[in-house]
């Protein structure tokens, strides 16, 4: 694993053999003496990752902590905060501060190890949906997602631990302290209350490593790490105090956090917040590359497929085995008379109605998609012959009828359709382009042969 980590201790011993120990696992390592040299660090080279002392001369850990945490730019930087201090109150300023954990001198080295794995992934998932969004919006693909926040639900967790006991002391604990709906549920509970989207599962899972058997709660985080509607989901794993082993484990299996028995619930309720916020901003970014996606593949008038994903899509549709395809390149008839005698938007209100139209005509899996103006593409696998025919009138038939009312007015306004056929047989190894053209080219016939008709293709086989 590669990573750019930031070491910052006055003490260079410290830093010495700390680095020795990430270099020997193959990170890029970087070192400051004082918190002041760590800021510089952290603005000019942007690490994947900072170790941070807490007691130096200049400036205290906290105090880094903080003005890292609280600069936008770097706010989402991993910060692991080292000490000698091991009292409660030392731990609580940390994690208060924004620190991801709290470790004690000396630094166990298989723990470290796999915080510092654990936290880099994290780092590098929400960087990658950054990058991705950023990317699209710079092409055009994004738009801003506002309001998100304002519309986010409350939070929920969901407790897994041995017995009712326990779990519930938690959720009285955490009751009204971690902006979010707490639940005591069954290791059942977690898999089979499921669905699909993860609406309702839980955005973090508190798990005792120990359920009924032992490392039950490491198997139910593999299963909740393998499953599409929690793969996303916070997951805080407690272990037996100073079992570092299976913490180390706990992380590699995808745990987000660790914390050791006896629970101290000020801490869990700390670490369950900042799970939150974290889980809050990557499902942002998500929302916010989902919509760049849909952007990209949908005409932004009528909510139709556009033009370069209809052409690719039709490219994957003749390149699947089967029956061959139908494709239907469909114009309407005198559009531009609509534009200048009602004005452009009733123009495209009549586009938008005529779209609803021909997608409530097709299957679900159906293609149909806007190739520009007033011309659409339709294709559809399976389909004989006369099955395809009655299809191409039925949606010709629909634009027909009845009339659409437009405008302030309710203008009344008769729209007909014409409907080129080409059927494509997948043995004749004939390109996209190909049968587009011949669709088209039946198209032009029924255009020249009066308008609002289907005309199929020369040459067409009588059967798809």
């Amino acid at each position: 694993m590669t990573g750019r980590i930031l070491i910052v201790d006055d003490v260079a011993t410290n830093r010495i053999v700390m680095k020795v120990k990430l270099v020997d696992a193959c990170y890029t390592v970087e070192q400051a003496d004082s918190g002041a040299a760590a800021l510089r660090a952290v603005h000019d080279h942007r690490p994947d990752l900072i170790i941070l002392d807490v007691l130096m001369p200049d400036m205290s850990g906290l105090e880094v902590c903080r003005r890292i945490k609280g600069d936008p730019e770097t706010a989402d930087i991993p910060v692991l905060l080292v000490t000698a201090l091991s009292d409660r109150a030392s731990k609580m300023a940390g994690l208060e501060a924004g620190a991801d954990d709290f470790l004690t001198k000396p630094v166990d080295e298989v723990t470290l190890l796999a915080r510092v794995r654990s936290l880099i992934r994290a780092r590098d998932t929400v960087r990658e949906l950054r990058e991705r969004g950023e990317y699209g919006a710079g092409h055009g693909f994004a738009e801003a997602m506002a309001g998100f926040e304002a519309r986010s639900r409350p939070g929920r967790i969901w407790l897994v631990a041995p017995g009712n006991n326990g779990a519930v002391v938690w959720k009285t604990a955490l009751d009204d302290k971690v902006g979010g709906e707490v639940r005591v549920v069954p290791r059942e509970t977690a898999l089979t209350e499921l669905t699909v989207d993860a609406s309702g599962s839980a955005d973090v899972f508190v798990i005792s490593a120990d359920l009924t058997d032992r490392n039950d709660g490491l198997r139910l985080l593999s299963d909740l790490r393998s499953r599409p509607a929690t793969r996303h989901a916070a997951t805080l794993m407690v272990l037996p105090e100073g079992d570092t082993e299976r913490a180390a484990v706990a992380l590699d299996l995808g745990a987000s956090d660790i914390l050791y028995a006896p629970v101290d619930t000020q801490e869990l309720a700390i670490r369950i917040r900042a799970q939150l916020g974290r889980k809050r901003q990557a499902d942002k970014l998500r929302a916010s590359l989902r919509a760049g996606l849909e952007l990209a593949v949908t005409d932004s008038l009528t909510g139709l497929h556009n033009r370069r994903y209809g052409l690719f899509r039709l490219e994957q549709m003749m390149a699947r085995p089967g029956k061959g395809l139908v494709v239907m390149m469909l114009d309407l008839d005198h559009f531009k008379e609509i534009n200048d005698r009602h004005g452009h938007a009733a123009g495209d209100e009549v586009l938008r109605r005529i779209s609803r139209r021909l997608r409530d005509g097709l299957r679900s899996g159906d293609l149909v998609a806007r190739l520009g103006g007033e011309e659409f593409l339709v294709a559809f696998a399976d389909a004989d012959h006369a099955t395809a025919m009655d299809c191409a009138e039925k949606l010709r038939r629909s634009i027909a009828a009845p009339p659409f009312a437009v405008g302030d007015s309710g203008a009344s306004i008769t729209v007909t359709m014409s409907v080129g056929v080409a059927f494509a047989d997948p043995a004749s190894m004939e390109t996209a382009e190909h049968v587009i053209a011949r669709a088209d080219s039946a198209l032009y016939n029924s255009k020249s042969l009066g308008r609002d008709r289907v005309t199929v293709a020369e040459g067409a086989s009588s059967a798809a």
